[in-house]
């Protein structure tokens, strides 16, 4: 028998999304109150399972007999509806956990959106929802769909076909008008849940479970705020590992923040933080409802995926063929620049005709062979990720045969292939058949590229999803020690801003390039500074609460010898003396003055996001950093990869190549410091600001000229890494031992690039250790679970692989992994070994090192469903403690627990 063991198949959502009764809490037959709505709409639905409404008022409600109390049912319940009064809430969830209802669904208002009383209302539900084991959807909402199983637990009018795509909501309002939308369109929804307040169910719980959902292929948010990042980056990442993840997020603006504030009651964070977080997770953004259906149809409509943004366009009329190229550079996708062999390619099939250019205008009475050809030949080329086909119907034109050709064209490629067939009637056939063969097709260029730009941006966003970095980088151990005496010195001083020197001090700890500085507090030590540092120098105002010293006057730059450094220092003192009276000043700080004619000033950073967190910051720096607002921003932790495309989405970024005589920018140089600093974010829960700027950088590396660092006391008990909303990849879990026969076995958590090694793994399991893993016969990992079993989330589960070297190659032998339930207190485990492995204690010493890495993150259990034939598993279960026990219903099934505390 081999050392294997599956996960339970029964989610913990499953009688929130597939009850098999529901009970409708202030159900009524007074004409639109929110019971009876909710009541009729449950009816009518075609909701086949058991209803009970429940008002102590009535003995029978629209024909159904009517409950006192939920314990009058006298039958197994799976999902409470509420719609009573909002202080009756709480109440009413510890009647449903008294009686083993497992889920809620708070329709009721008057919560954390009206004020101090709401909000304490809202924790008592909130509380209730925990002692009970009751997940609770809202308060403050519009209720759920689920179409397929004819369940309508709203209070709306609209009725939802089941369909691909499911839309989480926090605005009901909203909600009901893209449900509106969608049905005039003949949209269809897996699921529609209308969070409200989220005071309990959130995002990240919601995206975890469709993430797994068969019946989805899609999945839409509309966002206000976001309560728990950790938990809504953990459910993101999950969801767009598997399929498309298409947000809008409300409040970009700040007035738009400020209202969505006022309704739901909850923080909102820096708009261009969220769109780094949406990134970094794999998803796409939107920015109206019409566009987010277009990103998550075509981003759901077939394989073919975008692997850049070049795009080629092949038009038969010159104005569409500009009107398309200018929304590609609004949308900041690149016009592919065709190979000399394409373009020599095309000049045999067009002719002199052409505009040997892209666009490709094939002019307007072009053969529906012309399109083939050209088609053809812009997807053969390797500098074009993807094509738009454009057709305006002139007279000499043929529709319907030009759509058969791009069709054709098409299914000889890889490549996503778009089509706009301009006009209505005479075009109409054509969309059909592009309809029939899966081509995406619009009305407008304009609505073409903005679709196209969705796929670029998901093949983007992806790239960035599978970065697992780690919480140091690959580079010089910094001193962690010393930065961390520096801070803990300055906040027992109770300050909040290091000094230049503290400030600096603190960077060098991580081998940032710091310049020289000394501190003086006159002009005497300035000039004792000044001879040892080597004049020329530059003179800067030291005083804590002045963050910008150009502004007062605070800096002197390019001071040549001592009168000259008296003089400045007189003045310097003065005038911000006259400007800033109420400022603290210290003094000054010496430094030597930095020349090179290839210097560009840049400022890289850290901001405290209100809600996800630290983030870094790169762009434009100098004195002009508020005027251009360049500002590119990344969650922590970072990579070479991020790094990279950081520095790309700057607007400075051009600035840093050769021009006009300057040597081109060391970018490596730039890259090791935003890794450097991400290492300080890490590593420093107490940071809440850093300002390094300028930051010069030249062809030799970059050197930071001033840095302001402002902190605050950490959470207390707070685990290693909870203040960013992204788990660094654990390496310091890694561990090797030897076997008695000598060969040396690691046990490190598993990286998505450990996708090979994985399926390797699998497909050299015995078909019996595959079927006792899996519990179902299975010969290769689809290419969606050997993705979630290697792109996992660290923070809710962990997945430990023994590895051994075999020809320099590492070679899997065992993995043993746990996932956190959405309760957070108890985990799922499964182990499995591989043949040739077992017995070596492989799988004991994983699991040991699992259940501490278990214990260590709070969780209270760990269990797993072991088949009764599997009797080695068995008995290494209760080696490690574990209890078995029969499961209803599953004669050849045991479930095995383990108490961790």
């Amino acid at each position: 028998m081999s050392d294997s063991v599956g996960f339970m198949s029964v989610h913990y959502f499953d009688s929130l999304f597939a009850p098999r009764a529901v009970a409708v809490f202030g159900a009524t037959e007074r004409p639109e109150a929110v019971g009876e709505i909710v009541l009729r709409n449950l009816r009518e639905g075609g909701f086949d399972g058991g209803l009970y409404p429940v008002n102590p008022k009535h003995a029978t409600v629209q024909g159904l007999r009517c409950h006192a109390s939920l314990q009058e049912v006298g039958a197994p319940v799976d999902l409470a509806v509420i719609a009573t009064p909002a202080a009756t809430a709480p109440g009413i969830i510890a009647q449903c956990g008294a009686v083993g209802v497992r889920a809620a669904v708070v329709l009721s208002a008057g919560f954390g959106e009206v004020g101090a009383a709401g909000r304490a209302l809202e924790q008592q539900v909130r509380e209730a929802a925990r002692m009970h084991g009751v997940r609770v959807v809202g308060p403050n909402c519009l209720g759920m769909m689920i179409p397929r199983h004819g369940l309508n637990a709203t209070f709306s009018n609209n009725r939802v076909p089941p369909g691909p795509l499911a839309l989480v909501s926090q605005s009901g309002a909203l909600c009901t008008a893209i449900l509106d939308w969608a049905q005039a369109r003949g949209i269809g929804f897996s699921a529609v849940v209308s969070l409200g307040n989220a005071a309990d169910v959130d995002f990240g719980d919601l995206l975890g479970f469709l993430a797994l959902d068969a019946a989805t292929r899609g999945i839409l948010l509309y966002i206000e705020s976001v309560r728990d990042a950790r938990n809504f980056m953990s459910g993101l990442r999950a969801a767009a590992r598997l399929k498309p993840v298409v947000a809008i997020k409300a409040g970009r603006h700040g007035e738009g923040a400020q209202a969505a504030m006022s309704h739901t009651g909850a923080l909102v964070g820096g708009d261009d933080v969220f769109d780094a977080a949406l990134r970094r997770a794999g998803a796409v953004r939107a920015h109206t409802v019409q566009q987010m259906f277009a990103a998550a149809e075509i981003l759901a409509s077939g394989e073919r995926r975008a692997h850049g943004n070049r795009l080629a366009i092949v038009t038969n009329g010159g104005g569409p063929g500009v009107m398309a190229a200018d929304r590609a550079v609004e949308q900041d996708v690149a016009l592919a620049r065709l190979g000399e062999a394409t373009v020599q390619s095309l000049d045999q099939v067009l002719g002199g005709r052409w505009s040997r250019a892209n666009p490709v205008d094939i002019l307007g009475d072009a053969k529906p062979e012309l399109y083939r050809k050209a088609v053809a030949g812009c997807l053969a080329d390797p500098a074009v990720d993807g094509v738009l086909a454009l057709l305006t119907p002139q007279a000499m034109t043929h529709p319907s045969e030009a759509a058969g050709a791009v069709i054709a064209a098409a299914a000889d490629s890889a490549k996503p292939v778009l089509a706009c067939w301009m006009g209505d009637t005479q075009v109409e056939p054509a969309r059909a058949l592009f309809a029939c063969h899966r081509i995406p097709h619009f009305d407008t260029p304009e609505e073409a590229v903005e679709a196209y730009s969705y796929l670029a941006a998901h093949h983007r966003n992806q790239q960035l999803l599978l970065q697992v970095p780690g919480p140091l980088s690959y580079h010089e151990a910094p001193d962690i020690k010393a930065a961390r005496r520096i801070v803990a010195d300055a906040l027992a001083q109770g300050r909040e801003v290091l000094t230049q020197t503290e400030a600096k001090a603190l960077l060098r700890a991580f081998h940032v390039p710091v310049v020289p500085t000394v501190a003086a507090r006159d002009a005497d030590e300035a000039l004792k500074a000044a001879e040892r540092l080597g004049y020329p120098v530059v003179l800067k105002i030291d005083a804590p609460e002045i963050s910008h010293k150009t502004d007062v006057g605070g800096v002197r730059l390019d001071i040549a010898g001592a009168a000259q450094l008296r003089e400045a220092f007189k003045d310097l003192m003065e005038s911000v003396a006259r400007q800033r009276p109420e400022a603290q000043i210290r003094g000054v700080t010496v430094e030597p003055m930095v020349r090179n004619p290839n210097t560009r000033e840049l400022m890289v950073g850290v901001v405290s996001d209100p809600v996800f967190g630290p983030a870094i910051s790169c762009g434009a720096g100098g004195t002009l950093v508020e005027l251009l607002h360049d500002r590119v921003v990344a969650l922590p932790p970072l990579n070479d990869f991020i790094a990279a495309e950081m520095i790309a989405g700057a607007r400075v970024y051009t600035l840093l190549q050769a021009f006009r005589g300057m040597k081109p920018a060391n970018l490596a140089a730039l890259v090791t410091l935003l890794r450097r600093v991400s290492d300080l974010v890490c590593e420093l829960p107490e940071l809440r600001e850093l300002d390094i700027n300028p930051l010069v950088i030249d062809d030799r590396g970059v050197l930071a000229l001033d840095a302001r660092v402002r902190i605050a006391p950490a959470a207390p008990g707070a685990r290693p890494y909870a203040h960013m909303a992204i788990h660094p990849y654990p390496a310091g879990l890694s561990c090797s031992y030897q076997l008695s026969d000598g060969t040396d076995v690691t046990l490190r958590p598993i990286r998505p690039e450990d996708a090979h090694i994985e399926r390797e793994f699998v497909r050299g399991l015995s078909p019996e250790a595959r079927y006792l893993r899996f519990m179902q016969s299975l010969q290769e990992l689809t290419p969606e679970m050997l993705m979630r079993f290697t792109q996992i989330d660290y923070d809710l589960e962990m997945a430990l692989i023994a590895v051994v070297s075999q020809g320099g190659q590492e070679r899997e032998v065992a993995v043993a992994r746990y996932v956190t339930n959405p309760d957070r207190r108890s985990c799922e485990f499964a182990i499995v070994v591989a043949d040739a492995w077992r017995r070596k204690g492989i799988g004991h010493r994983l699991m040991q090192h699992l259940i501490e890495i278990a214990r260590s993150r709070g969780l209270d259990t760990m269990e797993g469903e072991v088949l009764a034939q599997n009797t080695e598993m068995l008995a290494l279960a209760e080696a490690l403690g574990f209890s078995v026990n029969g499961v209803d219903g599953g004669d050849g099934v045991r479930r095995v627990t383990l108490v961790l505390r």
